[in-house]
């Protein structure tokens, strides 16, 4: 048990419980744990980096109100919900501050980060925070029977290697119950190139951590056309739209979020179209 986080706590509780939930060999050594997001976007009318630089912590939606996922953090929704069953009630009324933070755990040791679904950037997470951390197979979401911790794995890395979900959903979750501080907690933050030169390098050179560069999502439209069966073709269609000199990149789709001259969640779909065939490195498949 992490020393800061007494069995009292509603964090120490809840890391209790998926403990015991949890059997099998421990965790092998090196993979991390990833957050991904979006750098581009804005919090409460703030960019998101500059809010991180000023605050130091990476925070739950539940304190945010955002989400590149499913917006359900509030009591009675389905975040909430599904942090009562598998949790065993432990953050039911916790505030929003203490209550878990979401990433992916990297065994694939993805360049860009263990779950692209969420966000073309990821903070990688030092080794330590494992100790914080319990994980299941597969995504909270999907109402999950097999957790683990790094002390007990419960084989959750075997079943998803041997699981053919597709290759966005195809991520052990974790959950981080304690606070995520830039400076001690963050080995780097891995940023696509389409944002070199960009206000988001800059702000990202103000943190407190390293930056790297990941090889970048990148998709032509002669391929996205390709995809009409993936998310609809009606998003297909959009992404065309956007496109600049008959590609689509992060940096693009960041643009068009911020103009509001789209809907958020039809432009999500245009990223996961862009984050699944956009690219093809070790870990995310390319083709159908």
């Amino acid at each position: 048990m992490n020393a800061e986080l007494p069995v009292t706590s509603p964090r120490g509780r809840a890391l209790e419980h998926v403990t015991s939930l949890s059997s099998g060999a421990p965790l092998d050594a090196g993979p991390r744990v990833t957050l991904n997001f979006h750098p581009d976007r804005t919090v409460a009318g703030r960019p998101i980096l500059e809010r991180l630089r000023e605050d130091g912590l990476y925070v739950s939606q539940f304190v945010t109100g955002t989400s590149n996922g499913g917006l359900t953090a509030r009591p009675g929704g389905d975040r909430w919900r599904w942090e009562s069953r598998i949790f065993g009630g432990a953050y039911d009324r916790a505030g929003p501050a203490e209550r878990p933070v979401y990433g992916a755990l990297d065994v694939r040791r993805a360049s860009c980060g263990a779950a692209p679904r969420f966000g073309s950037a990821h903070f990688r997470l030092t080794a330590d925070v494992l100790r914080s951390a319990t994980f299941c197979y597969p995504d909270s979401a999907a109402e999950p029977e097999r957790f683990g911790v790094a002390a007990r794995m419960s084989g959750l890395v075997e079943l998803a290697a041997a699981d053919r979900r597709d290759a966005l959903d195809d991520y052990i979750e974790a959950q981080i119950h304690a606070p995520v501080r830039l400076a001690r907690d963050v080995e780097a933050l891995v940023l696509d190139p389409a944002y070199r030169g960009t206000a988001v390098e800059e702000a990202a050179e103000k943190l407190p951590c390293p930056v790297e560069w990941h090889e970048g999502f990148r998709l032509g439209v002669d391929e996205l056309r390709r995809r009409p069966g993936y998310r609809g073709p009606e998003y297909v269609e959009l992404g065309a739209a956007l496109a600049v000199d008959g590609c689509l990149d992060a940096r693009i789709i960041g643009d068009a979020v911020r103009s509001g001259g789209h809907a958020e969640q039809d432009l999500k779909k245009v990223w996961h179209l862009l984050a699944r065939f956009g690219r093809a490195p070790a870990g995310l498949p390319a083709g159908g």
